[in-house]
C-alpha cells in the first residue's frame, strides 16, 4: 500500500501527557498529522491540539473535530489564530454538526445544520484571512468584525477547513465549500463511492474538481498478531456504534435484521453491560467490514481498501497497542 501520508486519531482513552508521548512518536515513525476529537461531553479538542503543537516540530495537528455550534464565530477563529501562533502552518480546523441525542440534551436545536454550516466556513475563513467580515445569516451575524491583532502581524492565516460530513447533503456541501473532508469511521468501502459521488457533485457546483478536496477518513483499526485477539477489541466499538447510528450501518451494509437485533439490547446512553451483551450479536463478517482489524497485514490491507475508494490519508484510530500500529503503518 502506498505509505506517504497517514495520521494518528486520538479520543479520550489516553491521559493527555500520554496522548503527546504517543504524538512525538508517530512524527517520528514519519505520520503526517494528529486528529484530536472532541466527541461527547469528556475531552475539549483544542486543549490537547495545544499541547500536542507544543511538543512536535513538523506534525499537522487538528481537530477531528469541533463542532459548529457552541463557540461564537468569533471566539472560534480567534482559537484557530491562537493555535496557528503555536505552530504556524501546521493547524488544521476540522469542523462537524455534532449530534443528537447529545445536542439536544444541552439545549442546541441543530435546525438547518446545511446552512449553519455554509454560513460558519464562510465567515471563520474570511476572518483567517484577515477580512472585516459583515454578515447578516440566519445563524452568524457579525458587524465589521475582523481579528484583533495588536502585537502579531496581520497577515492572511493559513488554516485550511474541513468539514466531517457523514450525510450525503453535508457532503456535497462539503464539495462546494471545503479545503477537506474528513471522511467517517466504521463505513465500509463501498459507503466511499456514495461519498465520493456527492464531493464531486459539490465541488462541480464550485468549478472545481474532485482532485482539489483533500480526503483524510477515519478508520478504526485494531493491531495484533492474533487475528481473533484484535477482532475481539474492535467488536465492542463496532456494537455500540450499529446501536448509535444504525442509518450509517444501513449505509454500509448492514443488514437490518442485525441492526434490529442489536437495538433490542442497546438503549442511550448504553451501559457496558449493554454493549457487551449485544456484541456476542455481531459476527465476525461485519467487524472486518467496518474496521481494519487483525493482523498488521490484515490492518494494511484493509486501510488500502479505503485508499482505493478516495481516501487520501488514512486517520488511524487505535484499539488496543498504540505503538504496535504506528509501527504497522510507518514508513
Amino acid at each position: 500500500m502506498s505509505k506517504d501520508r497517514v495520521a494518528l486519531y486520538l479520543q479520550d482513552a489516553h491521559d493527555i501527557r500520554e496522548g503527546i508521548e504517543l504524538v512525538k512518536y508517530a512524527e517520528s515513525k514519519g505520520f503526517e498529522a494528529v486528529w484530536q476529537a472532541e466527541s461527547r461531553l469528556v475531552r475539549d479538542a483544542i486543549v490537547p491540539m495545544a499541547a500536542f503543537a507544543a511538543h512536535t516540530t513538523t506534525l499537522k495537528i487538528a481537530s477531528g473535530v469541533t463542532n459548529n455550534w457552541t463557540r461564537n464565530i468569533g471566539l472560534l477563529a480567534a482559537t484557530f489564530l491562537t493555535l496557528d501562533d503555536l505552530a504556524e502552518d501546521r493547524i488544521i480546523c476540522g469542523i462537524g454538526a455534532w449530534w443528537d441525542p447529545l445536542a439536544k440534551k444541552v439545549g442546541i436545536d441543530r435546525a438547518r445544520p446545511l446552512t449553519v454550516m455554509r454560513e460558519i466556513v464562510t465567515a471563520v475563513r474570511a476572518l483567517l484571512n484577515n477580512e472585516t467580515v459583515t454578515m447578516d445569516g440566519q445563524y452568524v451575524h457579525l458587524d465589521g468584525v475582523e481579528l484583533d491583532y495588536v502585537y502579531q502581524e496581520r497577515r492572511p492565516k493559513n488554516v485550511p477547513i474541513y468539514i466531517g460530513a457523514t450525510g450525503m447533503q453535508m457532503m456535497e456541501l462539503t464539495g462546494e465549500i471545503a479545503d477537506g473532508a474528513v471522511l467517517n469511521y466504521l463505513v465500509s468501502p463501498d459507503y466511499n463511492a456514495q461519498a465520493m459521488e456527492a464531493l464531486g457533485n459539490g465541488a462541480a457546483k464550485a468549478g472545481r474538481s474532485i482532485d482539489s478536496i483533500d480526503r483524510p477518513q477515519l478508520v478504526v483499526c485494531s493491531v495484533h498478531e492474533d487475528r481473533q485477539t484484535a477482532l475481539d477489541m474492535a467488536r465492542l466499538m463496532v456494537t455500540q456504534y450499529l446501536g448509535q447510528q444504525p442509518h450509517i450501518m444501513k449505509a454500509s451494509g448492514v443488514p437490518q435484521s442485525l441492526l434490529d437485533k442489536v437495538g433490542e439490547v442497546l438503549t442511550w446512553p448504553a451501559t457496558h453491560e449493554q454493549v457487551e451483551a449485544a456484541s456476542k450479536l455481531v459476527p465476525d463478517e461485519i467487524v472486518q467490514m467496518l474496521t481494519a482489524s487483525g493482523t498488521p497485514e490484515d490492518a494494511r490491507a484493509k486501510v488500502q481498501q479505503y485508499i482505493d475508494h478516495g481516501c487520501t490519508c488514512p486517520i488511524l484510530y487505535p484499539l488496543g497497542d498504540v505503538h504496535a500500529m504506528i509501527d504497522a503503518f510507518s514508513d
